[in-house]
């Protein structure tokens, strides 16, 4: 058996460390877990592991496999990102474009990332988890004669075969099978030796617990074929606290930052019943408790997996266990990350003046009014600017420059919009357009811009208005 306490000093406080000791031994002592291994990073370093196996002469730790499920998943949407990158396809494009005769009718590339292709949970025919992928040879075996169960690109409906037939598309596209795709494309270059295809010793094998007696059955290890983009691999907490880091930071040679963030937001409604809960582009995204999460969860017999992230404060976490169910993967690494970050919250980056002064930048810097609600743009060193309510709540957004002088919003209402600063003959600013929206220097100024004029004589008190 191996415990955090093999792991040398890690940068936590010993108060911390037993808080995630506990927190894992519980789950494993009240979920009957027969073996968990768990780790959280900071800025992409480890700074704790665990690792718990009532196993007699099973010992895990860090650089154990376990089957990770749909967590697949993500490693694959991450290669059709890269198609995206290089030209070959737009996310807007029909799968038939470029795959065609699936049946898959107009979904789009976007839809299957997101699991708004309207396409069946899970591929016909007997449970397809437990039985060899040599029963579904062809896409038509994974998808069966009525491949639709809703019109597509209306709802979330989460669907294992879309991710088939994505990894079919990848290897259309590359000319080679998924697994060399994958190994080439992102394990290499990330550095992820421990995550594969098929097992690898040190792995750990997968368990039924008895829900009525603390008994053991193995469960069968399947190498899924067809289905295998969408839950085939092994890996490691090590692996996959790495393979997070890369999802908040991208990395050049793999996918940019921009990229991964765009696979971070969502593109799929809340799923029925979970308010909180949405999908981006092949990662989930969970928002509670103050915080947004994001990365997946897998399952398979015998295994559960969990990857989750918190970009706000740097951490992420991985949780893998052997045993088909019982355990809730994936708010137990929802808890370690709480953990942390309750106890040792990330320091402030160190705040720094801008390099180089633009004044055509700093002109826009102060209070401007939308109508007669005050905003503040604020210029930041970073080269990006952002435009926030001065009272109570509104739509504040990030924006970075074009290049022409116009600004592109990152995120919140904004996100995707233009904002314009218009100038007068001489050059200076006279107001912004955001959106159709304008914001000018006073609220409803005699000489304002705002659509539909301003009255003429200006603001005046009560006994004036008749």
């Amino acid at each position: 058996m191996t415990t955090d306490e093999t792991v040398e000093d890690l940068g936590l406080l010993p108060t911390t460390r037993r808080a995630l000791r506990h927190r894992i031994a519980r789950a494993q002592n009240e979920s009957r877990v027969p073996s968990l291994v768990a780790g959280v990073a900071r800025d992409g370093e480890v700074i704790w592991e665990g690792a718990l196996s009532a196993l007699d002469g099973v010992e895990t730790d860090g650089r154990t496999q376990y089957r990770v499920g749909s967590i697949s998943k993500t490693f694959t949407a991450v290669l059709v990102m890269r198609l995206r990158d290089e030209g070959l396809l737009e996310l807007t494009d029909p799968l038939e474009k470029h795959l065609p005769g699936t049946g898959a009718g107009q979904a789009t590339i976007a839809d299957l990332l997101s699991h708004t292709a309207g396409l069946a949970a899970e591929a016909p025919g007997e449970w397809w988890e437990r039985s060899p992928g040599t029963l579904r040879p062809e896409l038509s075996d994974v998808l069966g004669e009525e491949p639709h169960r809703h019109p597509v690109g209306r709802i979330h409906h989460y669907s294992n075969p879309g991710y088939t037939l994505l990894g079919a598309l990848v290897e259309e596209m590359r000319g080679e099978p998924w697994e060399k795709v994958l190994r080439t494309e992102v394990l290499e270059p990330l550095g992820l030796t421990r995550t594969s295809y098929g097992p690898q010793a040190p792995y750990a094998r997968g368990w039924a617990v008895h829900p009525w007696a603390d008994a053991l059955l193995p469960e069968p290890a399947h190498d899924l074929g067809r289905m295998a983009p969408a839950g085939q691999l092994w890996s490691t907490t090590r692996d996959l606290l790495r393979f997070a880091a890369f999802l908040l930071d991208g990395d050049e040679e793999v996918l940019s930052a921009a990229s991964v963030r765009e696979m971070r937001t969502p593109a799929a409604p809340s799923l029925p019943g979970t308010p909180e809960s949405a999908y981006g582009l092949g990662l989930q995204v969970l928002s509670g408790a103050g915080a947004t999460l994001t990365g997946h969860m897998g399952s398979l017999p015998g295994y559960l997996a969990a990857l989750l992230s918190h970009e706000g404060e740097r951490l992420t976490a991985v949780v893998l266990a052997n045993t088909t169910s019982g355990l809730l993967v994936g708010t137990l690494a929802a808890e370690l990350l709480g953990i942390v970050a309750e106890a040792e919250p990330a320091m402030p980056r160190l705040w720094r003046p801008m390099r180089e002064v633009d004044p055509a930048v700093l002109e826009l810097a102060g209070a401007w009014y939308w109508g007669v609600t005050p905003y503040g743009l604020h210029c930041g060193a970073d080269g990006r600017v952002e435009l926030r309510p001065l009272k109570g709540t509104g739509r504040a957004s990030r924006f970075e420059a074009v290049g022409d002088g116009t600004w592109r919003g990152l995120d919140g209402y904004f996100r995707g919009e233009i904002l314009r600063p218009v100038r007068d003959v001489e050059g200076a600013v006279t107001h912004l357009d955001l959106g159709a929206f304008v914001y000018t220097r006073e609220p409803y100024a005699p000489d304002s811009v705002v659509p539909g004029g301003v009255d003429a004589r200006g603001w005046h008190g009560q006994v004036e208005s008749g």
